[in-house]
């Protein structure tokens, strides 16, 4: 009797044991993804000798300018069906902000007025003007006068950021236009907040 008991126990225990484990395996993955692991932080910097702060999406990647005349580049993650990731550049320089506007508009191939957006906001005591393009994007990398390739479906937003003691700042994030199109409300936060410092 004591020993048909103890087989019975044995066997029951036997089939337990992997029950429990199994169940613990399965907890693994739920705790894992339940942290705070995944939250990324916004990438707070400076350009301007450190007189204008911005904050960018933790998302975006902060890689070397591919240009001397960059201070800030962001390359942005693709999305979707985009077979390229986005580009943001920040930098300085002259010229009128309409003139700089039309020079934006050039980079992109017979582009309607209808697909050219602009806005005037005030951010922080700055003015700011944004603009929208979507269309084909004469896309170069060697700079203005270097070999051009044609992107079609891409999209620009970019803003001039008019300064009080730095002139103008040119915020440009064009690529692919449903990486774009997904990363435009970080792109606004950008913007709403660029501040001077000094």
């Amino acid at each position: 009797m004591n020993r048909r008991y103890l087989m019975t126990s044995t066997i029951v225990a036997v089939f337990l044991i992997p029950a429990f484990v199994v169940g613990q395996e399965t907890k693994k993955p739920a705790k894992a993804s339940t942290g705070d692991k995944s939250a990324v932080e916004d990438i707070v910097f400076k350009v301007a000798d450190d007189q204008i702060e911005m904050k960018a999406s933790g998302t975006w990647k902060k890689v070397s300018p591919k240009s001397n005349i960059v201070e800030v580049e962001f390359a942005i993650p693709k999305q979707g069906s985009d077979e390229n990731d986005g580009r943001m550049t920040i930098m300085s320089s002259g010229g009128t902000v309409e003139a700089n506007i039309d020079r934006w508009k050039g980079q992109f191939k017979n582009t309607d007025d209808d697909k050219v957006k602009v806005e005037k906001k005030t951010v922080n005591n700055l003015d700011v003007h944004v603009v929208d393009i979507t269309g084909t994007f004469m896309d170069s990398m060697g700079g203005p006068a270097g070999p051009k390739t044609d992107r079609d479906n891409y999209r620009m937003l970019a803003a001039i950021v008019e300064t009080k003691d730095n002139g103008l700042y040119f915020i440009k994030f064009y690529g692919p236009a449903e990486t774009v199109g997904k990363n435009e409300p970080h792109f606004r936060s950008l913007i709403d907040s660029v501040k001077e410092t000094k």
